[in-house]
């Protein structure tokens, strides 16, 4: 009987032997966890499709933060519910807005925590789209001041990281120019460079109360057949001033996370969102799969693509097994 000279199972034969020759390590370092704020105090609302996050009023966030920054998960991504909509989201970029003053309150505290904010107005408009509207047609250019604003804004109340999400052509370049204008050259921008009209932000939208009325957003998010538009795009970012690029979302995306890996030497972040998030946690409780080995799974699967940083609504359950 012939047996090959290299013998792969000789380095899986036991957890430590595989611990040594791992290729790729998942870390808590790599984690982002995204968190939703909303009016009132003592809120803490369960999202019913997203089971174990939740809409927290400030004082509550401030509770969360805590436990965040004990875990070692070193950043956030904010997302706010605004007290009102209209059809400029007009809130986005008020200084007293929800998310100006979680930002306010968080710095209060002395964390130590990256606080990052996502930049757009689909959870400020009445219309729940991400830029302003004529009729049914979303304009790129005039957002484009809207969303410096809110950039702005939210440097100017203490956010270290700014995360564009909307897609407007030109808005990274816009942004910068106004940071830096502002005096917050040292602001990075995370920008959601190869972000897709993808069918998994469902869960998203119930947590952000932010569907569109009208229409959908595949006038301005990527279609989920290209590939060769994701470098376009992320070219564009980088030469616009972007600091990051993400690919969103990660799991059905993944030959894309690979991609950004190889065509770009910036740092790259990839978003496991709400509906892959939703499908793990359902087949769970079901009992069809081990949903936290799956979880760890997924994870790796993000980091072993390319990913350096991980926006993940997994990012407590996996810093307590991490």
């Amino acid at each position: 009987m012939y047996f090959p000279i290299y013998r792969p199972r000789r380095l899986r034969a036991n957890p430590t032997i595989r611990r040594m020759v791992r290729e790729t390590r998942l870390s808590v370092d790599n984690f982002i966890y995204p968190l939703f704020v909303c009016p009132g105090e003592g809120v803490k609302k369960e999202i019913s499709s997203m089971p174990g996050n939740y809409q927290f009023s400030i004082d509550m966030l401030l509770k969360e933060m805590e436990e965040v920054e004990s875990l070692g998960i070193p950043g956030v991504i904010l997302f706010g519910i605004p007290e009102h909509k209209d059809e400029l989201g007009s809130e986005a970029y008020d200084d007293q807005g929800i998310i100006q003053r979680a930002i306010r309150a968080i710095k209060s505290t002395a964390s130590q925590v990256q606080v990052i904010t996502d930049v757009c107005l689909c959870e400020y408009t009445s219309h729940g789209h991400c830029g302003i509207i004529q009729g049914e047609k979303i304009l790129n250019d005039p957002t484009l001041e809207l969303l410096a604003r809110e950039a702005v804004s939210h440097a100017r109340a203490g956010a270290d990281m700014v995360a564009p999400s909307d897609m407007m052509d030109g808005r990274i370049g816009v942004v910068r120019e106004a940071l830096d204008h502002e005096g917050f050259e040292e602001t990075p921008i995370m920008a959601y460079s190869v972000k897709y009209a993808s069918a998994f932000y469902g869960p998203f939208r119930d947590a952000a109360e932010s569907p569109p009325q009208f229409g959908d957003r595949q006038s301005y998010q990527m279609d989920a057949a290209n590939v060769r538009e994701a470098i376009r795009e992320a070219d564009q970012d980088i030469q616009e001033g972007a600091d990051l690029i993400m690919v969103k979302p990660a799991l059905p995306y993944l030959d894309i996370i690979r991609l950004m890996r190889e065509e770009f030497d910036y740092p790259l972040a990839a978003y496991n969102v709400s509906g892959e998030y939703a499908m793990i946690k359902a087949a769970d409780q079901l009992g069809w799969i081990d949903g936290p080995r799956v979880m760890m799974e997924t994870l790796l699967s993000i980091k072993r693509a390319g990913a350096d940083l991980i926006l993940t609504y997994f990012a407590k359950e996996a810093a307590q097994l991490l």
